[in-house]
């Protein structure tokens, strides 16, 4: 009997062990100043209590990869959800040094920025691998069909890859989040404004209809 019970007993250890989700990998994709970082904040703040990074209106201020680990969110109906929160350097198909310069950085400054971002742009697309569901953040007061949406979104359809589209910035005027949903009408879109707040607990609950 005692064989039995200790039999039993591993196998029901081994299938929880099984069963347990593995660390989830939400990462946060868009172009150049969309407004991720300001989401990514929003997010940690609101669970953690602490930002993740520095938001700037220079091009390329997060130039590396971040991560906030076990972020739980939870939903009206109770139920939660725990991933790593991975904030990535903004998508550009041109990095050029002087564009830099427009922000009163020297020649040699705006350089190591350049490379840096270029770098950093590199790694993001490396790291869609890594990734379990995506937020696509894009700014709602420009024209959707850029190049770097188009290559931002294929790249993770090609993957297979669960995505949410945000439409950040719903808060300005010149917001057109139906020009958005227009443009990728396979996604679901949510309207959001990072900095303001604005329609962030629907965003919430629509975590969990794309994180499997």
């Amino acid at each position: 009997m005692m064989i039995i019970r200790i039999g039993d007993f591993i196998k029901r250890v081994l299938n929880n062990i099984f069963k347990q989700k593995k660390n989830i990998k939400l990462g946060l994709y868009g172009p150049v100043n969309s407004g991720k970082t300001s989401l990514a904040n929003k997010i940690c703040v609101d669970w953690i209590g602490e930002e993740m990074g520095i938001v700037s209106s220079i091009p390329h201020e997060t130039r590396e990869i971040k991560i906030k680990e076990k972020v739980e969110i939870k939903s009206k109906k109770g139920k939660s959800i725990s991933f790593n929160l991975v904030d990535t350097p903004g998508i550009a198909t041109r990095i050029d040094y002087e564009d830099f310069l427009k922000h009163r950085m020297s020649v040699k400054e705006a350089k190591k920025r350049a490379k840096e971002a270029t770098k950093g742009v590199i790694e993001a697309i490396k790291w869609l691998d890594n990734m379990d569901c995506v937020l696509v953040v894009l700014d709602s007061t420009k024209n959707p069909y850029s190049q770097v949406n188009l290559t931002i979104l294929g790249n993770l359809q090609a993957r297979n890859i669960p995505v949410l589209v945000i439409g950040n910035k719903v808060d300005l005027k010149k917001s057109n989040l139906k020009a958005i949903e227009d443009a990728f009408p396979q996604y679901e879109v949510i309207g959001v404004s990072a900095l303001n707040g604005n329609n962030i607990e629907e965003f919430y609950e629509s975590l969990f209809r794309v994180i499997k």
